[in-house]
């Protein structure tokens, strides 16, 4: 009886969702529909609750650490995997909609912003990508250059350039997030564009820019003037 309970409430809840979508719902109710997936034959409400209470809110259980889910009472990994990967999927979902259109071209600030911001979707940990662009500013194709535990002054100039080169690069723009929120580039990250830049010239490509992601807001190094101007001579013009 209380299997059929169970069953006829799953039921009226996916039935609401085919109806409605999701904005019919409130957050623990979009997280209980999730869980009835990856829980089966058991009331899953209170633990939709348990988690949104213990992380503050829907995005706070997505943007939880595997273990930090698999510490929840009720929470089995293939619960906590299942929640992971929501985010997951629609990062790589964004993703494949930005580099399949017809032509990709990062002319401005405002188009490479746009373009990257997919790509840190849900990204908990620091991460640094290329974007290798020809004569035109076309993509060619978007690269993962580092990942983990890290900072953008530890960007292998030798991967970079290698993979600018065996891409028939001419142009590359940099993009890295900061998870903690903060756009304002850091000493590091001054360092390490100043970095690639030179790296990238010395083979006759240009680095155009160096975008900075947090969640859906970006910020991009040479139209703040982080990128420094010199002269014919090599001499500094300005810098922020």
């Amino acid at each position: 009886m209380k299997d059929n309970l169970h069953s006829g409430h799953r039921s009226r809840l996916r039935k609401r969702y085919a109806e409605f979508g999701l904005d019919s719902f409130d957050e623990h109710t979009v997280l209980e529909l999730l869980l009835t997936y990856a829980v089966p034959r058991r009331d899953v409400n209170e633990l939709a609750h348990r988690l949104v209470n213990k992380f503050g809110s829907l995005g706070g259980v997505f943007d939880a650490p595997l273990e930090e889910l698999t510490k929840t009472e009720g929470v089995g990994e293939s619960t906590a995997l299942l929640i992971k990967m929501i985010p997951e999927i629609n990062r790589r979902s964004m993703i494949s909609k930005n580099e399949k259109r017809r032509s990709v071209v990062l002319g401005s600030a405002k188009e490479s912003g746009k373009f990257f911001i997919p790509y840190f979707y849900g990204e908990s940990e620091e991460a640094v990508y290329a974007a290798f662009l020809d004569d035109s500013l076309r993509l060619i194709s978007c690269r993962l250059m580092m990942h983990g535990e890290i900072n953008a002054a530890e960007i292998s100039l030798r991967k970079l350039v290698s993979t600018a080169i065996s891409s028939r690069a001419t142009n590359v723009i940099l993009a890295h997030n900061h998870p903690a929120g903060l756009l304002t580039p850091s000493p590091e990250d001054r360092a390490a564009t100043a970095a690639a830049k030179n790296a990238l010239e010395a083979v006759d490509i240009k680095l155009v820019d160096h975008v900075i992601v947090s969640g859906n807001m970006y910020i991009s190094m040479e139209e703040c003037g982080y990128f420094m101007l010199r002269d014919k001579n090599g001499r500094v013009q300005s810098s922020k």
